[in-house]
C-alpha cells in the first residue's frame, strides 16, 4: 500500500500545505530521502529532473526550520540553496513559498540577469531561505550586502550542470565560507567523477538515495528517431507540428542562433512559438516561460543552457531537433516530458553528422530509439533524366538522386514526418 505524506512525519502546518497544493503521495524520492533529512543526515542524492526532489529538500527543512524556530538576522539566510540557472532558483524559492505559506518561512531568490538593488533589500532584514545562482550570490557577498556564516543547511542542487557551467572554483568559496558544521544535501542527475569529489569534500557520513540508474532515460517517455537530412529539418518539424496533436511542445537546438532562427522560421509557417535561450534578457526568459505554462504559446524553442530550468506540468513532446554532443544532455532534455508518472513523447532528428551522436545516446541509455524511417540502401531507380542547358547550350542530365522513401513507422508521429520527408526530397528533385 502507497504511503501518504501524513506517514513522513512532517509538521501540520506542512502536510496542510500539501493538501491546498494537491499533493497526497511522495514521490519515490521523498519517501526516501524526507525522514532522513528530517533526523539531520547529510544526503546524496542522483535523480533526474521531474521526480520530486525539490519537495524532497523542501519539505523536511522546512519542518526542520519550524522545529527550531530563530529570528532572522540582518543580511543573513538559515537555509541556503544553490542552483546553477535563474530559472531553477525561481522555480525553488516559488515551491517554498507554496510548502511554507502556513510556516511563516521567508524566502528570497537571488540572481543575474536583473538589477541587484530589489534583492539587497529582500535580505537586508535577514531570511529564512536564500535561493541563489553562484555568481550573483558571491558579487553581494563581496559588497556585504549578504552573509552566510551563520548557515545552518546547504543545499546543492544540479551540482553537475554547475560544474558543466564552470561554477566549480564559485561553489568551493561559497562552501569555504558556510561553517563546517551543518547539514549539506547534495543532488545531481548524473554521477560524473568530478561530482563524486566535490560530493566527498562537503558531505559527513551521507545517506545516498538512487531513485533511477545512472543517466537512463525515464521509462514513462516514448522515444524514437527520424532520419531527416539537415536542410529537411525545418519543414519535417513544421508539418510534424501542424499535423499532430502536440498541446505542449519543447523543440531543442544546439546553440541560440539556431533557436532564434527557427524561432523566425515557426512564425513564417503560422505556428505560434517562443525561443528561451542565454542571450535573453531575465524579462523575456520569464515572459516566454509564463505564456507556455498558459499554453500560449504551445511551442517552446530552448538550447540546453535552459534544459534543466523548464519545470512546467503536462509538457506532451519534446522534439530534438539538433541532437546534442553529449549523450547525457539528451536524457535532461527529454526529462521536460513525462514527469511525476506522466507519459510523454521524445521524437528526435538526426542527419548524416549526427548518426555518432545517436549511437552515444543509444549506447548511454542502453536501448535503441525507435526508428520512424530507417535509412535506405535500396539502389537508384532508373527513370527517364531531366534535361536542362549546360552554360554553352548543350543539354545534359540533371542530377539523380535515390528514390528511396522512408519505411513505415511504428509511433504515432511517424506518418506526418514521413510524408513530409517524402515531399521535400519530391519537390527538391523536380527543382533540380
Amino acid at each position: 500500500m502507497p504511503i501518504s505524506f501524513s506517514d513522513l512525519a512532517l509538521s501540520p502546518l506542512v502536510l496542510r500545505s500539501l493538501a491546498e497544493e494537491g499533493y497526497a503521495t511522495p514521490t519515490p524520492i521523498q519517501a526516501k530521502a524526507i525522514p532522513h533529512v528530517l533526523a539531520g543526515r547529510d544526503l546524496f542524492g542522483c535523480a533526474q529532473t521531474g521526480t520530486g526532489k525539490t519537495a524532497a529538500f523542501a519539505l523536511p527543512l522546512i519542518d526542520r526550520m519550524l522545529a527550531a524556530p530563530r529570528g532572522a538576522a540582518p543580511r543573513r539566510c538559515r537555509t541556503l540553496i544553490l542552483a546553477p540557472m535563474r530559472e531553477l532558483a525561481g522555480q525553488i524559492h516559488q515551491s517554498f513559498l507554496a510548502y511554507g505559506r502556513h510556516a511563516g518561512i521567508t524566502s528570497a531568490v537571488i540572481y543575474g540577469g536583473v538589477g541587484q538593488q530589489p534583492q539587497a533589500r529582500a535580505m537586508m532584514k535577514g531570511v529564512d531561505v536564500l535561493v541563489a545562482t553562484p555568481g550573483r550570490l558571491l558579487d553581494l557577498i563581496g559588497q556585504r550586502l549578504v552573509d552566510i556564516r551563520a548557515t545552518e543547511f546547504l543545499v546543492l542542487d544540479e551540482a553537475d550542470r554547475m560544474l558543466d557551467m564552470g561554477f566549480i572554483h564559485d561553489m568551493r568559496k561559497i562552501i569555504a565560507m558556510v561553517p563546517r558544521e551543518r547539514q549539506t544535501l547534495f543532488f545531481s542527475a548524473t554521477l560524473p567523477a568530478e561530482v563524486r569529489s566535490l560530493a566527498d569534500t562537503m558531505l559527513r557520513d551521507p545517506l545516498e538515495v538512487h531513485v533511477t540508474p545512472q543517466a537512463t532515460s525515464a521509462e514513462t517517455v516514448s522515444q524514437s528517431v527520424v532520419f531527416v537530412p539537415k536542410k529537411e529539418k525545418k519543414a519535417t518539424l513544421v508539418k510534424l507540428l501542424k499535423a499532430e496533436a502536440m498541446p505542449r511542445v519543447i523543440v531543442f537546438t544546439r546553440t541560440k542562433h539556431g533557436a532564434d532562427k527557427l524561432h523566425r522560421d515557426l512564425d513564417k509557417a503560422g505556428i505560434n512559438a517562443a525561443a528561451i535561450h542565454g542571450n535573453k534578457t531575465q524579462g523575456q526568459r520569464e515572459r516566454a516561460l509564463a505564456a507556455f505554462k498558459s499554453q500560449r504559446p504551445p511551442v517552446l524553442i530552448a538550447t540546453d543552457i535552459a534544459a534543466r530550468g523548464i519545470d512546467v506540468d503536462h509538457v506532451s513532446h519534446v522534439v530534438n531537433f539538433d541532437l546534442p554532443h553529449e549523450p547525457e544532455t539528451y536524457v535532461h532534455r527529454i526529462g521536460r516530458t513525462g514527469r511525476a508518472g506522466q507519459t510523454g513523447e521524445a521524437v528526435s532528428f538526426c542527419d548524416a553528422e549526427e548518426h555518432s551522436r545517436l549511437k552515444a545516446i543509444e549506447k548511454l541509455i542502453r536501448r535503441s530509439l525507435v526508428r520512424q524511417n530507417e535509412p535506405s540502401h535500396e539502389p537508384v531507380v532508373e527513370r527517364e533524366p531531366q534535361r536542362r542547358r549546360s552554360p554553352r547550350g548543350r543539354a545534359r542530365p540533371a542530377p539523380r538522386g535515390s528514390r528511396s522513401e522512408p519505411m513505415a513507422a511504428p509511433a504515432p508521429v511517424a506518418t506526418a514526418v514521413a510524408q513530409a520527408a517524402g515531399r521535400q526530397r519530391r519537390k527538391h528533385r523536380r527543382a533540380l
